[in-house]
């Protein structure tokens, strides 16, 4: 996952400035640019929600289209220009930022030929994720990038963690439809096995419980059994990212290179002084 931090811009002189303007924000343009993106991915995000509410949507739908008319548009170019601007296009386009970037113009058009997408809409929240660069708050995605890769490394016990869960929750399910002798709520074994995932994961949302004393035994069991689950997975990844921990050494804070020399003051990527 390519980090902005590695962009390089094209040679020619505009093409250089619109690249430190939307790309960067160490300059006062740089800042009011990436002010005015969040303030308007707020306010398409507060539009898609507002047009889910028929009394809104009924009074102020023209002005709700209007609007994201242009803020799409405006997405649109910025996009545009990211890529015109940038010299490894490849690795912005593919990058993280790159498909939100995507991501966040493509149900608009969508939308002019199936108009349900256009909800699909929301998901410019995650362009959100660039204030982190725009408050000098770097550390927090490096920290972000850790716990991604913990959870990456952590995957093959996981998923035999779900693999097990799910049996466990068949295999409960299967026994509380014989117990309950298909009573409201237990009528198929799939409805038994809905009600022990909600136990099991302590969810317990009340419309499904059992009648009998033994099916409300297996319950009190699943419940029990449940909060020493919910432990596991979360073992598992706090293991991997301790290991992880132990594993790094010498690493750049702001872009997280890991090729340091031992006696680098500076990274060599950002220029990050190495504390």
């Amino acid at each position: 996952m390519e980090r902005e931090h590695n962009f390089l811009p094209e040679r020619i002189r505009w093409k250089r400035k619109i690249f430190r303007i939307i790309f960067k924000s160490d300059t006062k343009l740089g800042k009011y640019f990436d002010i005015l993106l969040l303030a308007l991915i707020l306010l398409s995000t507060l539009i898609v929600m507002m047009e889910s509410v028929r009394i809104f949507d009924a009074k102020l739908h023209k002005l709700f289209v209007i609007i994201e008319i242009v803020i799409t548009v405006f997405f649109t170019i910025e996009y545009v220009l990211r890529i015109m601007t940038i010299k490894n296009k490849k690795d912005y386009v593919f990058s993280f930022f790159g498909v939100i970037d995507f991501l966040a113009i493509l149900p608009f058009y969508l939308s002019l030929f199936f108009p349900i997408t256009k909800y699909f809409l929301i998901i410019r929240m995650l362009r959100m994720l660039r204030i982190f660069r725009i408050l000098n708050l770097m550390d927090f995605m490096n920290d972000g990038y850790f716990i991604v890769t913990a959870l990456k490394n952590s995957s093959r016990k996981i998923y035999i963690f779900l693999l097990f869960l799910m049996i466990f929750s068949v295999i409960v399910g299967s026994m509380m439809f014989m117990v309950e002798g298909h009573r409201e709520g237990f009528e198929s074994i799939p409805q038994s096995v809905y009600w022990a995932v909600v136990t099991v994961t302590t969810v317990g949302y009340g419309d499904v419980s059992p009648g009998t004393p033994l099916g409300k035994f297996l319950s009190v069991l699943l419940m029990l059994a449940g909060y020493s689950i919910i432990a596991v997975p979360t073992g598992i990844v706090t293991a991997e990212m301790r290991n992880k921990r132990q594993e790094i050494g010498k690493r750049c804070d702001r872009c997280g290179n890991g090729d340091i020399d031992d006696d680098s003051r500076f990274c060599k990527i950002c220029g990050e002084k190495i504390v």
